[in-house]
C-alpha cells in the first residue's frame, strides 16, 4: 500500500512528509552506482551531457529523465517500458518498508549539506506552504507531466528549503544521529561529489520529523516546474489518492545554507556583434580580453553597482554590459512590483533587453537556458550566437520576495548542491 496517497481528514498546518517505499538501483545489476546517476533533467547540457550519460551505463536514469525519440509521446512511452524493464529485471527494487531517508552530498571544498527525502502533500498556492520565487514555462510542465503519468513515477526529487530554528532540534539531531550509522548506499560521482543514504524508518523518529515540519513552510529551491507538474496532476485525480504526494529533498538552510549560481542564456538567432550595437546609447559596453574566471570577477564587481551581464560569441571577447539608461528603465520595466524585484538583472535582462532592445522572444527556438558557464561561452562561440552570462542573486533577496508571493523572470537562479537522480525513486504503485 502506498502511505503517501492517503489525506488525513483535517488539513495539515504545515509541511506533511510522508514514508513511502524508496525504489533503488541493485548494486549488483549496475556497473556502479555512480554510473547510473545524472544531474536533474534541466541540469544535463544536450546533447553532449546527455550522450555522455548514456554512455556512463546502459541503466542511467537519464533513460528515464530524458528518453530519446522522434515523438513526445513515444519518449514518454520508451520510459514508461524502460523502467517497467528494470523493475521486472530487478535493476530496480523497492525497499522492504516505507520510510524517509536522510541524504548527504560533500565534496571537496567544503562544503556539506543533509537533509531529509520524502513524499510531500501537494499544496495549494493560498496555503503559503511551498513558496515559488520563479514562473515557470507551460510547455515544460507539460512535458514533465506527460512523462510522469507514463511512468506513474516521482523520477527526481524537487529541491526545497526550510529555516530552522529550535521548533526543529528534534530533527535536526535525528539527521546528524543518521549520518552516524553505516549508510544505506555510498557512491562519488564524477563530478567529486560524495552521495550517502540513510533510511529512517522507526516510527519515533518519523513522528518527530512530521510533527516538527507541520509548523513550517518551504521555498522551491529548484524544480518550479515539477512542483507546477505534481499541482497539475494532483488536480487530475480524485484525492486521496498517490497524486496527493509528490518527491522532495527539504534542506534546512539555517544549518547548511545552499549555494546561489547563476542560469546563464544563450540566444541562438542574434549574433554577438548585432548585440552589441543594440546597446549603443542604452548600457556602457566594455569589452575584456580576458580568461573566463576573470572575466565573470568583473562581472562580480560591477554588480555590486547595480545590473550587468557579460557578453560573449564567436568573437572570442568578453563585453561587460553594465549602467543602463535610467529612462530606459523606466519605461520598460513594470512598475506593480517592489523594488527588489524591479531591479534584478533577471527583470533587466527580460523586460528591458529581450523585450525591448533585442526583441528575442523567450521560446526554446530563439533562447536556451543553461547552468554551466564554460558550455554556455562554449556554445556561443561554437554556434554563432549570444552568450548572456550572469551573477546570481541572494538567497535572502529570493526568500523575502517568495514570501512577498512575488516571483522572479524564469530560471532566475540556481541553488546547489541539487540532488543526484537516479539515487531513490518513487513508484506510484508502491
Amino acid at each position: 500500500m502506498n502511505t503517501a496517497g492517503h489525506s488525513k481528514a483535517t488539513a495539515p498546518r504545515g509541511l506533511e512528509l510522508t514514508p513511502f517505499r524508496g525504489l533503488r538501483y541493485d548494486p549488483d545489476r549496475v556497473g556502479s552506482l555512480a554510473a547510473v546517476t545524472s544531474p536533474p533533467y534541466d541540469v544535463v547540457v544536450r546533447p553532449d551531457g546527455l550522450h555522455h550519460l548514456q554512455s556512463a551505463d546502459p541503466h542511467n536514469i537519464v533513460r528515464l529523465i530524458l528518453p530519446e525519440a522522434a515523438a513526445p509521446d513515444e519518449r514518454n512511452a520508451q520510459a514508461a517500458e524502460t523502467l517497467r524493464r528494470w523493475r521486472a529485471e530487478g535493476v530496480l527494487t523497492p525497499d522492504p518498508e516505507p520510510g524517509l531517508y536522510v541524504y548527504e552530498q560533500r565534496d571537496g571544498d567544503g562544503l556539506e549539506q543533509r537533509g531529509v527525502i520524502g513524499a510531500l502533500r501537494v499544496s495549494e498556492p493560498d496555503e503559503h506552504l511551498v513558496l515559488p520565487h520563479e514562473d515557470v514555462m507551460p510547455h515544460i510542465v507539460a512535458d514533465r507531466a506527460d512523462l510522469m503519468r507514463a511512468t506513474s513515477a516521482n523520477l527526481e526529487p524537487l529541491l526545497l528549503t526550510y529555516r530552522g530554528d529550535d521548533t526543529t532540534a528534534g530533527t535536526a539531531g535525528l539527521i546528524e544521529r543518521t549520518a552516524g550509522r553505516p549508510p544505506l548506499l555510498a557512491t562519488t560521482t564524477e563530478d567529486g561529489v560524495h552521495h550517502r543514504l540513510w533510511p529512517v524508518t522507526d516510527p519515533a523518529g518519523l513522528a518527530v520529523i512530521r510533527d516538527e515540519l507541520s509548523a513550517h513552510q518551504a521555498l522551491i529551491a529548484d524544480g518550479h516546474h515539477r512542483w507546477a507538474t505534481y499541482r497539475r496532476l494532483r488536480a487530475e485525480h480524485p484525492s486521496p489518492s498517490p497524486w496527493d504526494h509528490g518527491l522532495v529533498l527539504l534542506v534546512d538552510t539555517a544549518r547548511y545554507p545552499l549555494r546561489v549560481r547563476a542560469i546563464h542564456r544563450l540566444l541562438h538567432g542574434l549574433p554577438v556583434a548585432r548585440a552589441l550595437r543594440a546597446l549603443d546609447g542604452f548600457f556602457r559596453v566594455r569589452r575584456l580580453d580576458l580568461p573566463l574566471l576573470k572575466a565573470m570577477d568583473a562581472l562580480a564587481e560591477a554588480a555590486e553597482e547595480g545590473n550587468a551581464f557579460l557578453l560573449t560569441g564567436d568573437d572570442g571577447a568578453f563585453h561587460l554590459v553594465d549602467r543602463p539608461d535610467p529612462a530606459l528603465l523606466d519605461r520598460t520595466v513594470p512598475v506593480d512590483r517592489p523594488e527588489a524585484w524591479r531591479t534584478l538583472d533577471a527583470t533587466v535582462l527580460h523586460a528591458t533587453l529581450l523585450d525591448h532592445v533585442w526583441r528575442v522572444p523567450d521560446d526554446p527556438a530563439h533562447i536556451a537556458y543553461i547552468h554551466d558557464t564554460a558550455a554556455t561561452v562554449d556554445k556561443a562561440r561554437r554556434d554563432g550566437g549570444t552568450a548572456v552570462l550572469m551573477h546570481p542573486v541572494h538567497e535572502d533577496v529570493v526568500r523575502e520576495l517568495a514570501r512577498q508571493g512575488v516571483t522572479m523572470p524564469r530560471k532566475s537562479t540556481s541553488f546547489g548542491p541539487k540532488p543526484a537522480s537516479g539515487l531513490v525513486l518513487r513508484a506510484l504503485d508502491l
